[in-house]
């Protein structure tokens, strides 16, 4: 397994089109009250942390940005980079869960929409995407993603394998560290 740094993972907080149950990929929603609460919860979280020798980058679209402004505060400055946005979903961004479920029959659950969207990215170059990524990180860093971003990050950093993406834990306003291989979610 590949030695990378020190990494706290963060998922962007609750958008008005999660609540909808509309798919995002690269299309974006406002924060909700709850998103910018969780964001907040993730700051006190990171504030119990040693961050003196880390760096903190946000995916480049809004509601990580967004996310990150309140989640870093008081503690980094931010950049951004594409590199960590979130899956693309093709014809599928914006739609409905429930709708394109019914579409897909093909599809177990809304998981396999982001590998069945026409036109999408894709767990395979997602995975790619992801891994060439990680290995240009020269040091320790906050990173704040997205919901199957966040998940592909830390399965690459864990060693495992693409077939247990759908078992990588999830969450908005908690802190995912990983260190030497092993994950620990962090919450208040």
């Amino acid at each position: 397994m590949t030695n990378y740094p020190p990494l706290y993972i963060l998922r962007h907080g609750e958008t008005e089109w999660n609540v909808e149950g509309r798919l995002q990929g690269h299309y974006d929603s406002p924060l909700t009250a709850q998103g910018r609460a969780q964001a907040r919860a993730q700051n006190a979280i990171l504030k119990q942390c040693d961050l003196a020798d880390f760096t903190a980058l946000s995916s480049p679209q809004k509601r990580a940005r967004d996310t990150a402004q309140i989640a870093l505060e008081g503690l980094l400055p931010f950049a951004t980079d594409k590199g960590i946005a979130e899956i693309g979903l093709g014809a599928w961004a914006g739609r409905g869960r429930a709708e394109l479920l019914a579409e897909c029959p093909q599809a177990r659950d809304s998981f396999d929409l982001y590998e069945e969207a026409p036109g999408g990215e894709g767990f395979a170059a997602l995975h790619a995407r992801c891994r060439a990524f990680l290995s240009g990180l020269t040091g320790p860093h906050v990173l704040v993603t997205h919901g199957i971003t966040s998940r592909m990050l830390r399965l690459i950093l864990t060693g495992r394998d693409l077939d247990q993406l759908r078992r990588m834990q999830g969450g908005q306003g908690v802190v995912f560290q990983i260190r030497d291989g092993q994950q620990r979610r962090l919450k208040l």
